[in-house]
């Protein structure tokens, strides 16, 4: 995000969830003050995934969304396939990470996974 103001306040967010881990209240409305920046950068893209996960928040009191897998690397794609635990703070703090900087190609693709995870999530529960 270009915004100083935006930065500020995803850095705060990302602080606050690795010292106290997603406290609902805080970090849905962090990012429903940090949605307005994307829609002002126009990021739709931005703003949509940032609106999925305060809901998702809000509705399950967690981050039940896995990081995204890298495409396999042949011979090794039998190892992570134990592997299907999702670690909310560790999967919330990468998508915040991501949205620092939207605009890099791999972020924005993987936003859209992010994006494309957090759909098919609320529509099975």
């Amino acid at each position: 995000m270009e915004n100083q103001k935006a930065q500020k306040l995803l850095n705060k967010i990302q602080r606050d969830l690795l010292r106290n881990g997603i406290i609902t209240n805080t970090i849905v409305q962090d990012l429903k003050d940090l949605r307005p920046y994307a829609v002002e950068e126009n990021n739709p893209l931005l703003a949509k995934v940032i609106r999925l996960t305060y809901e998702h928040i809000e509705a399950y009191d967690t981050f039940d969304i896995p990081i995204p897998e890298d495409e396999p690397v042949e011979g090794f794609e039998e190892e992570n396939e134990v592997e299907n635990e999702v670690d909310p703070q560790e999967s919330l703090d990468y998508l915040l990470s991501l949205m620092a900087e939207p605009n890099n190609k791999v972020n924005a693709l993987e936003l859209r996974e992010y994006s494309n995870a957090l759909m098919a999530y609320a529509e099975e529960n």
